[in-house]
């Protein structure tokens, strides 16, 4: 099991502590920054559980979610958090996710995030493809990965019963060898 601590210039990601209990919560229970994410808003004791479940997880394992925090490394605040899931098939391929607080929205800390992560799978753990599902409506998302260098490969019409309505989502991904292109 791999303890995962990814440095950038201004971010630290790494694994999620119960200290983060208050920063991880103000922006989880807020209905905006849910609004596109697989899960709903939290209440404390939820974002609690969440961080103990997590703590039990560990980069590498095929199939599995694992959710890292993401800390201003300037202030020490966690203003957000991240998840890598390895494929279950072939760990040569990674699905990601970030969701940065709505009061750091707007900073670069997504991109710089995605980039630090992007660096982390393509460079050290040599994956051969990076996989994002997106809502189709969540501009804000669909802008960062276009910009990073992502390519849309799929467009899933009402696939996805979500939060009281039929969604659709974007897949983009990326290659390891666009990644060394760019």
């Amino acid at each position: 099991m791999e303890i995962l601590n990814i440095q950038t210039t201004r971010l630290n990601i790494r694994h999620l502590e119960l200290s983060d209990l208050s920063d991880f919560h103000i922006y989880r229970s807020n209905p905006e920054i849910t609004k596109y994410q697989g899960f709903d808003v939290l209440t404390t004791e939820q974002a609690e559980k969440f961080i103990k479940d997590n703590s039990k997880k560990h980069f590498g394992k095929a199939g599995e979610w694992v959710q890292y925090g993401i800390e201003n490394i300037e202030t020490r605040q966690l203003i957000g958090d991240c998840a890598i899931k390895l494929d279950p098939y072939d760990t040569r391929i990674a699905e990601i996710g970030i969701t940065i607080s709505h009061l750091e929205q707007k900073k670069g800390f997504a991109k710089e995030a995605l980039l630090g992560i992007l660096t982390f799978l393509f460079d050290t753990k040599e994956v051969h493809r990076v996989v994002e599902i997106v809502d189709t409506e969540n501009t804000a998302s669909i802008n960062l990965l276009k910009s990073t260098g992502f390519k849309q490969e799929g467009h899933f019409i009402e696939n996805i019963f979500f939060k009281g309505k039929w969604g659709s989502e974007f897949q983009y991904a990326m290659l390891k060898r666009e990644w060394d292109d760019r």
